[in-house]
């Protein structure tokens, strides 16, 4: 059966929203939004290989990576699906790698700063190597150091300007976190272990939406390109927010998520699918 994803389940509503946390989260990394999102959407919160509850899969590499895949396909499925699908960072890439092999399984697919894998066989060895260095630095100087690490990286800026009292639960989360999941997780669900999907974008056919904030540059212009190849496609920035809006602007951020998951007219397979970008400046 391979691994077995644990995962908690909050809030009601007529539609169930399976969330994929980041890199270094678990299923509490959107806990925040309940007082927000509980009240229309019953949301499913999964700790991912590695992180929290959920071991390592069986398998390393590009094989750990469809395991853990197939384990999303599979708690879909449990659930009654389709359900709808939020992804953000490292769970973003594998929910899109669900509604690729999978999209029976799911109803709409929502993707925050996420990316459809590394296009060059050589870009994927360099950030396997990458990785591979990270995860030695994790198992040799553990959490807390990897932690300090981490926090430090241009790309999470926007984070340290979260209040104190957030910025601290959020550093608990990670520090939660075991060397060997993290480690483990890199060598499994990391970038350039995870297989290139953007030539599959055109025929990924479910209602999707792109979310980033404006200040992330570099995933900002992922979702640009991301959204010239699929075909029933949503996007927006975020002003003022960098990599992880749901943390940045909540409240923005589940007004956009649910404008996208209650709009009835998504609801027509019988249509030919049309491009439809939305910058944040429009919106």
């Amino acid at each position: 059966m391979g691994v077995t994803l644990a995962y908690d389940t909050w809030g009601e509503g007529p539609r169930t929203l399976l969330a994929l946390h980041g890199f270094t989260g678990s299923g509490a990394s959107f806990e925040h939004l309940k007082p927000l999102l509980g009240r229309s959407v019953r949301v499913v919160t999964v700790d991912l290989p590695g992180h929290g509850r959920t071991p390592l899969p069986d398998k390393a590499g590009r094989e750990g990576f469809l395991e853990t895949v197939d384990a999303v396909i599979r708690l879909a499925r449990e659930l009654g699906g389709p359900v709808d699908l939020l992804g953000y960072s490292q769970g973003a890439r594998l929910a899109l790698a669900a509604a690729v092999s999978a999209p029976e399984c799911f109803g709409r697919l929502i993707m925050e700063s996420g990316s459809p894998g590394l296009h060059r066989r050589q870009e994927r060895s360099e950030r396997r190597e990458a990785d591979a260095k990270l995860a030695g630095f994790i198992r040799t100087r553990g959490v807390d150091a990897f932690v300090d690490r981490w926090e430090a990286l241009p790309l999470f800026e926007g984070l340290r300007r979260l209040p104190a009292p957030q910025m601290a639960a959020l550093r608990e989360r990670r520090q939660a976190c075991t060397a060997e999941g993290l480690a483990g997780a890199l060598e499994c669900l990391g970038l350039g272990v995870q297989p290139d999907y953007w030539p599959s974008l055109h025929r990924q056919r479910l209602p999707t939406l792109l979310l980033t904030g404006a200040d992330d540059a570099k995933f900002t212009n992922l979702a640009r390109r991301m959204a010239t190849e699929l075909p029933v496609v949503w996007r927006h920035a975020f002003a003022g927010s960098a990599h992880a809006p749901h943390l940045e602007a909540p409240e923005e951020y589940v007004r956009e998520v649910l404008s996208f998951l209650q709009t009835p007219w998504y609801e027509a397979p019988q249509f030919e699918p049309v491009i439809l970008a939305r910058e944040a400046a429009h919106s």
